[in-house]
């Protein structure tokens, strides 16, 4: 059975047009979080573009507004030249969640969406099954969800976004909650498809934070800023399909795509420190210093004797580009590391750590931690102030939601208790929802 393709890709038809696009959010204390600022993008027929940038950049926002599932809060979000109000009928999404009824068979959860448009039912069972048997899952059509692999549900998922033709398909991450292997696969049968004119679509937007997915799959990658969300850069690739991951031109587009995405914008002097660049007020990554130290051990031992290269870093431990990233701007934020062109050095600090034995290693992360990450220090410093050496964590909460949306906040905090327990600077209570001085001088 076949797939019959309702349309042919013409390169120059713009299909998707974004002008100026902001996005805000209101916080607690009135002020507004801005998580998309000025964007623009068009999207036309013949071509799979990707939206890069690090989770939190704001690019899943910005695919929900191309959805209609949200607004702008300034800017023009058109579909062929029409303001998007609502889903346009002519867009599919594939989510990174499966998103299947489980009391539904495959057959019928592919076909839901085409009742929901009306098709009469020997219509809808024909469409469905050639977009099951399109995407390889011909003789699991009465398979219920439960019964089927990850790979197999996102399978699914494919095939009830592709059964309704849609002009463009939306994909939020469709490949991150599976193994690495499935993902491969499903990833490359999907660029198969495509490439050989099989995909009943005009184009495709997909949204990632995985690098070497983006250079793998796009024609054009839009690199995205964070804090707020910008398109930061746009990156042509110009490699023939299939492509090939140990292919030079490959690997140097994606080591220039590391080196852009963890090179650091010029500083700005924070008032109530003086140092460039932090503050009270900045976002910290929850990542745990047993990984930390983990990161720190790798880096000083062989092959990489003090310094790597950032993709062969991630490849040689198994880690996504943004849990790499998050891990590497910690070890620089408390200087034990520098990101420098998208490789990663050990600073002195950092050699020094290597080679010293627990509780020392305690002492010197305290050390940094009070030294580089100021609302660790205003902690500590509220705490030794303190008759009772207590504060309550909703004193810091709120100052950090001057700067921070709720959830950044939350992730902060979670930050800060982590390294300040490792370090044994404080204790918190979270049933008291207190921080306090284990052993006050």
């Amino acid at each position: 059975m076949t797939m019959t393709v309702s349309t042919t890709p013409i390169a120059t038809d713009e299909l998707i047009a974004i002008k100026g696009v902001s996005r805000v959010f209101p916080k607690a204390n009135g002020d507004d979080l801005r998580v998309l600022e000025d964007v623009d993008l068009t999207i036309r027929s013949g071509e799979i573009v990707g939206l890069l940038g690090r989770s939190g950049s704001g690019k899943s926002t910005l695919l929900r507004i191309i959805a209609g599932l949200s607004s702008p809060s300034s800017g023009d979000a058109l579909y062929r030249g029409k303001p998007i109000s609502g889903p346009p009928k002519g867009l599919a999404m594939v989510f990174q969640s499966f998103a299947l009824f489980p009391w539904l068979t495959v057959l019928q959860n592919v076909e839901l969406g085409l009742e929901a448009l009306g098709v009469d039912a020997d219509e809808r069972r024909s469409r469905a099954l050639a977009a099951i048997d399109l995407i390889g899952l011909d003789g699991f059509e009465n398979a219920y969800p439960k019964e089927l692999s990850g790979g197999m549900r996102q399978r699914v998922g494919f095939a009830r976004a592709l059964v309704v033709h849609p002009e463009i398909m939306l994909m939020d991450e469709p490949f991150s909650a599976l193994d690495v292997l499935t993902a491969e696969t499903l990833r490359t049968d999907i660029i198969d498809l495509w490439v050989e004119g099989r995909l009943p679509m005009q184009s495709v937007l997909i949204v990632t934070h995985n690098i070497e997915e983006a250079v793998l799959m796009c024609d054009r990658i839009l690199v995205f800023s964070s804090n707020p969300g910008r398109i930061a850069s746009e990156i042509k690739v110009e490699l023939p399909h299939p492509r090939n991951r140990l292919d030079p031109t490959f690997r140097k587009l994606v080591d220039s795509i590391y080196a852009h995405m963890t090179r650091r914008a010029e500083p700005k002097t924070t008032a109530e420190t003086g140092i460039p660049g932090t503050g009270v007020g900045m976002v910290l990554n929850p990542v745990s210093t047993n990984e930390m130290a983990g990161l720190l051990e790798a880096l000083a031992a062989e092959p990489f004797h003090g310094r790597a290269d950032l993709p062969i870093l991630a490849d040689r431990l198994q880690m996504e580009a943004d849990e790499l990233f998050h891990l590497a701007e910690t070890l620089q934020l408390i200087r034990f590391a520098n990101l420098s062109e998208g490789d990663l050095l050990l600073t002195d600090a950092g050699k020094t750590f290597t080679g010293l034995g627990t509780d020392d290693r305690k002492k010197l992360f305290a050390q940094h931690l009070l030294t580089y990450v100021p609302i660790i220090e205003l902690i500590r410093s509220v705490l030794d102030e303190r008759p009772s050496h207590t504060a309550p964590s909703v004193r810091f909460r709120q100052q950090l939601e001057d700067y921070m949306s709720e959830d950044y906040a939350d992730e902060t905090l979670k930050a800060v208790v982590a390294w300040a327990r490792y370090a044994e600077l404080f204790a918190f209570d979270e049933n008291a929802d207190m921080f306090s001085l284990e052993n006050p001088e």
